[in-house]
């Protein structure tokens, strides 16, 4: 018997965590002599109070969606893919690869050809760690972690030596043509009356994002394939035992990690900076395992907490600009957020779980 409710797990452990770090960020923010109450209305208003606002929300909301379902399908065959920055990374390399090379003639079929290299770069820049732990043993942490370093020096050597325009001292590719360029909201949802999503980066790839969410939650809890990996990340040995090969599963389940991680490219170097930069990822791999965690690995979680993650990125943006609250305390508030709806979830679920099991005695 489950120690607590399954929506208090869901709902309730993380929702006390957040009010935890809320408030230590409150008291960080009365430290250095700051008005919290203001610097929670400037963040809401700076993230929702504008189609501007939730434009940028979204777009951020959109990267974490991506990396945040690549950790959840790793995780759900027990590996902790800490990889995703480095498989978006090369993502944004098939992204713009492909971009270049090829002369799209609309930009639906550039993003076609741009999801299906981004996803082939990333699954296979995951795919040779899963290798190495699935054949030799090699521990999936520290080889996703140097594969971030190593993916981010290929994306330098490749960006200075190899595809850099011509007299240009920026480490950049030139920009995509117009033809692959996707309809932002402002394009989508404006009006002859009315512009809305002015300047935001906020595009079509946020519903591709959605789209992803669906189909892994079809996946991990519809299909055989998905039977198969919660199988495995229950138990590696009850899974044998079944028949089923902890080779297969350590490889898919970190290919379709790594292809949803690269996936990301496509918000970011293809919807928003139409070319490919140094640092286009933005941290949002590491941030994609805050979300995971935070979202219980299930795809409908990941959706939510990434759009708290696009309002903390959005929000605390507008903080650092309007008030003296320095950018740094910005990522100590975000951090804390990571902490305890992360590392310490046990420090709120163990408590809880006996105030339940209590109230269960009490009711028998």
């Amino acid at each position: 018997m489950d120690k607590m409710p399954g929506w208090a797990d869901a709902v309730l452990v993380p929702l006390i965590s957040l009010v935890l770090a809320a408030i230590l960020s409150a008291l960080v923010i009365l430290g250095i002599g700051e008005d919290p109450i203001a610097a929670v209305k400037l963040m809401v208003s700076g993230a929702l109070g504008s189609t501007y606002g939730w434009g940028y929300t979204l777009y951020y909301a959109t990267n974490f969606m991506f990396t945040g379902l690549g950790f959840a399908v790793a995780f759900r065959a027990a590996m902790f893919n800490i990889g995703g920055e480095g498989q978006a990374m090369l993502g944004g390399l098939g992204v713009a690869i492909v971009c270049l090379v090829i002369p799209w003639p609309h930009w639906t079929l550039a993003l076609l050809g741009a999801m299906a290299a981004g996803m082939l770069f990333g699954a296979l820049w995951a795919a040779i760690p899963a290798y190495l732990q699935a054949k030799h043993g090699s521990h999936i942490v520290i080889t996703t972690i140097m594969f971030n370093l190593i993916g981010a020096a290929v994306l330098n050597y490749m960006l200075v030596n190899v595809m850099r325009p011509k007299g240009s001292m920026d480490p950049a590719t030139r920009r995509f043509d117009e033809t692959t360029n996707l309809p932002t909201f402002q394009d989508m949802f404006s009006t002859a009356d009315a512009v809305v999503f002015r300047g935001a980066p906020a595009n079509v790839t946020f519903f591709i994002a959605i789209l992803a969410c669906v189909l892994v939650w079809l996946l991990i809890w519809r299909t055989r394939l998905g039977y198969e990996i919660r199988a495995f990340g229950h138990s590696e040995t009850g899974a044998l035992y079944a028949g089923i090969s902890p080779f297969k599963i350590i490889m898919i389940a970190m290919l379709i990690s790594g292809g949803l991680s690269g996936l990301m490219a496509i918000n970011n170097v293809m919807g928003e900076a139409e070319r490919l930069v140094l640092n286009a990822t933005e941290g949002a791999g590491f941030i994609g395992i805050a979300v995971a965690l935070m979202g219980r690995n299930h795809p409908f979680g990941v959706f939510v907490a990434a759009i708290l993650f696009g309002f903390l990125y959005q929000g605390g943006a507008e903080l650092a600009l309007w008030t003296n609250i320095p950018r740094e305390l910005i990522v100590v508030i975000q951090a804390l957020v990571i902490l305890f709806t992360g590392a310490l979830d046990n420090m709120v679920r163990m408590p809880l779980e006996r105030i339940f099991l209590r109230l269960r005695k009490g009711a028998s």
